[in-house]
């Protein structure tokens, strides 16, 4: 977030009246972007937000402003370096120490200003790493599988697309859980269901099921939209070239008690799209009721320099797509904020919907509806039933990590075993590479993205003053006394020679 990195400063809290060129502590708890604001104007060295060590602990009123902060501090330009850290006793205790130093202005007399500015014990914040840099190439990785359907070569294909990065203010802190850990968490439970099912001949549906794990989804989709390039326009076959039925896009589906179909273009009656609208329906109100679903008309906006949400992407080149999300607004903050941890995930609400998803997908591909299947019939019971151990499990993994784009690299850990999973479900797995287009959006990645800060404990300016005072004027009076001292001596030497002499 910020070009400079590096710090060697003075704390302080907020609460002082002078913060320029100090490194400002601020709690999460007592976070205000007034008080942002106050530090950047004063030109504070740096600013150190303290998160606490359980988001979960922090007052839902706090985590929802902070959430509402974070893109207005993204969309500031400053040169001063913003950094978090999680609160432990020794930054707690620092952070304490500093207030009360910083609160001195409240005494009740100059004199006991001076004194406790004197005495105050003071923090002197030092980084110790290399001026931030740009980093020129960036790569964005992708995951695709897939399943093949039996009953011939020509067969309309389901894509199902879910982006794995998150974002936010910092980092290294975006764990991304339901944004989109929620929606990978899904695609991979779709995946071993269906791979299931296309085991046998006799549940071997006639449709190509292509999964896609996308990179790049926090900056208008670029993993998706080179991938759309690559399958579209650089290939003479591919499954996305041939026939496709429709993309379904998850994202956020970790929480809430409502669905909502983003489309930008309503599905027209008699289209497998319109089908799946259709079923979604009909398996939330026969089995799901306490659920609230509705269709979400947005039209493309390409004035805008972020699109809305993933399913766009295919819309743009005419692909029938939608996005499933509990979300009723792309707009949402918790889509791109550090505040979206495992916490915030119900477990139970994401089993709910990816059981609705996978039934309701089901329903289409093997067209039970039209076979005449009850609407309340449940088929992913007993040995198919949705495992919600597993589902957690994932979540755990995902949330355990931050995936900010900029820290997934093709050699990475998380890549290489959400690659692995997928293997274990589908076939033909493999890892799309491609460079990042930094016009769109326009963007530019700095690397020094984690520090070690150093806290030295200091006394301030004054106390050396004080000091020195002191000191001379210990000096002084020795001094003197050494002076008075020879006086008497002489005098009483004097005295003692009268005295023989008489």
């Amino acid at each position: 977030g910020t070009r400079s990195a590096v710090l060697n400063t003075e704390a302080r809290t907020v609460e002082a009246d002078v913060l320029s060129r100090r490194c400002v502590m601020m709690r999460l708890v007592d976070f205000s972007y007034e008080q942002y604001q106050k530090a950047l104007r004063q030109s504070a060295g740096a600013v150190v937000i303290i998160l606490p060590r359980s988001i979960s602990s922090v007052p839902q009123d706090v985590v929802r402003q902070f959430m509402e902060i974070e893109p207005e501090m993204l969309a500031m330009e400053t040169i001063v370096p913003v950094y978090f850290a999680v609160e432990d006793e020794e930054l707690l205790s620092i952070y304490e120490q500093t207030r009360a130093a910083s609160a001195s202005q409240g005494s009740a007399s100059a004199a006991e200003v001076l004194l406790h500015t004197a005495t105050a014990n003071g923090f002197q914040m030092v980084t110790s790493g290399a001026q931030s840099k740009a980093v020129n190439d960036w790569l964005i990785p992708s995951v695709e599988g897939r399943l093949t359907g039996l009953g011939g070569e020509d067969l309309p294909t389901v894509v199902i697309v879910a982006h794995y990065d998150s974002f936010g203010v910092a980092p290294w802190l975006s764990h991304g859980a339901d944004s989109n850990g929620s929606g990978i968490s899904v695609l991979l439970e779709l995946a071993r269901l269906f791979s299931r099912l296309y085991t046998y001949r006799r549940t071997h549906a006639g449709y190509n099921l292509l999964f896609f794990a996308s990179g790049g989804g926090k900056f208008n989709y670029q993993g998706t939209k080179r991938w759309l390039e690559d399958n579209l326009d650089h290939t003479d076959s591919s499954l996305l070239q041939d026939n496709v039925a429709f993309v379904l896009c998850l994202d956020t589906l970790g929480r809430g008690n409502s669905l909502h179909l983003h489309v930008s273009k309503p599905p027209k009656e008699g289209t497998l799209q319109h089908a799946f609208l259709r079923e979604l329906e009909m398996v939330i109100a026969s089995q799901f009721p306490e659920v609230k679903f509705s269709m979400v008309h947005k039209k493309i906006n390409l004035a805008e320099d972020m699109l809305a949400w993933e399913h766009e992407r295919f819309a743009i080149r005419r692909l029938p797509a939608f996005t499933i999300s509990h979300l009723e607004s792309h707009r949402d903050s918790l889509r791109n904020s550090i505040m979206d941890r495992r916490a915030r995930i119900d477990t139970k609400a994401l089993t709910r919907n990816t059981r609705i998803i996978a039934e309701a997908l089901t329903r289409v591909i093997y067209n039970l509806t039209d076979k005449g299947a009850p609407a309340d019939l449940q088929i992913f019971t007993d040995q198919m039933q949705i495992q919600q151990e597993q589902l957690e499990s994932v979540m755990d993994w995902l949330s355990s990590q931050p995936r900010a784009a900029q820290l997934i690299d093709k050699d990475s850990t998380f890549l290489n075993t959400l690659e692995y999973y997928m293997g274990r479900y589908l076939k033909d797995v493999k890892q799309h590479h491609v460079k990042a287009d930094k016009r769109d959006p326009e963007f530019v990645f700095y690397d020094q993205l984690k520090q070690v800060m150093n806290a030295y404990r200091v006394k301030p300016a004054i106390f050396d003053l004080l000091l020195a005072v002191c000191i001379a004027a210990y000096l002084g009076v020795a001094y003197v006394a050494v002076q008075h001292f020879g006086l008497l001596y002489k005098m009483i030497q004097r005295l003692s020679l009268k005295t023989k002499q008489q």
